[in-house]
């Protein structure tokens, strides 16, 4: 792989995918896939992103296209920033026309619905012969298209493809560090979402700092207990994959995952707040049921969890979910 030199597909043209492509652009030729073509014209014309990005130009040299193929075609590295429900359509849309030693990233932060599959299982599984790595950490796509500082992890098995992939993505204001937990890595950016829905809710229906800290804090317990059970590295979820998404997810506004979960918190129903999102995904409330239901089938207790899961899925408000959380049975810290 010729990285940093080589030519960069990023799949999904979202806040996220948007703000990756215009950051790689710096340090290789990068096409950005957008799915909608008027997106694309947009894209072209006044470099803008007005739905998902809106006041922020991306890079002059990002090229845009809506055609698929013609994205991943020569590209060294394929960027898949497309959300959890459409990724193995999207993928196995363009997993033929791949170059044969291209590497394959995700940056989406969710898992699949009934399979309970990572993304990069779900690439695995499409391009089993590619090497395959994530991107991971607490990364705003606002403030990172702003050029605030802010940091990331790549994760790959392949540490010599990692190290190649860190010199890609990394710029003055954007630090990557390299990382060989790649089960760690994406059970933190699941988590963590599903962490800020309840975060979210704690503030929405009023509660002050207290609250926020005990879901938070027992939320961290229920990430790496889960992320362990599959194999992960505990001391992962200490890191920017893992609290430090936390709390840059959960402090902030600009969270799609938090703000449904304040507004949850303020009483509206998950179908309101999901006709109103404007084709924006909160992760989280997808992923709610799917961390549940997976936690479930290897043994293992995620109380915050279940509890998102119930209020998203519309079978608890915010007010029952927090009263059945604050009534459960009295144990040990360490349980």
């Amino acid at each position: 792989m010729g990285l940093p030199y080589a030519r960069v597909a990023v799949i999904g043209a979202g806040s996220w995918g948007t703000t990756v492509a215009s950051l790689l652009a710096h340090n290789a030729p990068t096409v950005l896939w957008a799915r909608r073509p008027d997106l694309a014209d947009e894209l072209r014309t006044s470099r803008m992103n007005s739905r998902y990005l809106p006041g922020q130009r991306v890079h002059d040299e990002l090229v845009v296209t809506s055609d698929l193929v013609d994205a991943v075609t020569d590209a060294a590295l394929v960027v898949v920033a497309v959300p959890s429900a459409g990724f193995r359509d999207v993928v196995r849309s363009f997993a033929l026309h791949i170059e044969p030693q291209a590497v394959l990233m995700s940056v989406t932060k969710g898992l699949e619905r009934g399979t309970g599959r990572r993304m990069s299982e779900v690439l695995v599984d499409l391009a089993p012969d590619h090497a395959v790595s994530v991107l991971s950490g607490p990364n705003l796509a606002f403030e990172i298209a702003a050029g605030q500082p802010a940091a990331s992890v790549v994760a790959c098995d392949d540490q010599r493809v990692a190290s190649r992939l860190q010199e890609v993505f990394s710029r003055p204001l954007f630090r990557v560090y390299t990382h060989d937990d790649v089960i760690g890595c994406e059970i933190g950016g699941v988590v963590k979402n599903v962490i800020a829905i309840a975060a979210g809710m704690a503030t929405g229906m009023g509660f002050g700092d207290n609250s926020r800290a005990t879901l938070i804090t027992r939320g961290l317990v229920e990430m790496s207990r889960l992320g362990a059970k599959l194999g992960a590295n505990p001391g992962t979820f200490s890191g920017l994959a893992g609290m430090g998404d936390v709390v840059a997810t959960c402090s902030s506004l600009k969270s799609r995952n938090t703000t449904v979960g304040m507004r949850l918190g303020q009483g509206e129903s998950i179908a309101d707040i999901n006709a109103s999102m404007n084709h924006m995904v909160a992760e989280g409330v997808k992923s709610a049921g799917t961390v549940v239901a997976l936690a479930r089938k290897i043994g293992i207790e995620m109380p915050i969890s279940e509890a998102v899961a119930e209020v998203c899925e519309g079978r608890l408000n915010a007010a029952e979910g927090m009263m059945k959380l604050m009534t459960r049975s009295r144990k040990s810290e360490r349980d």
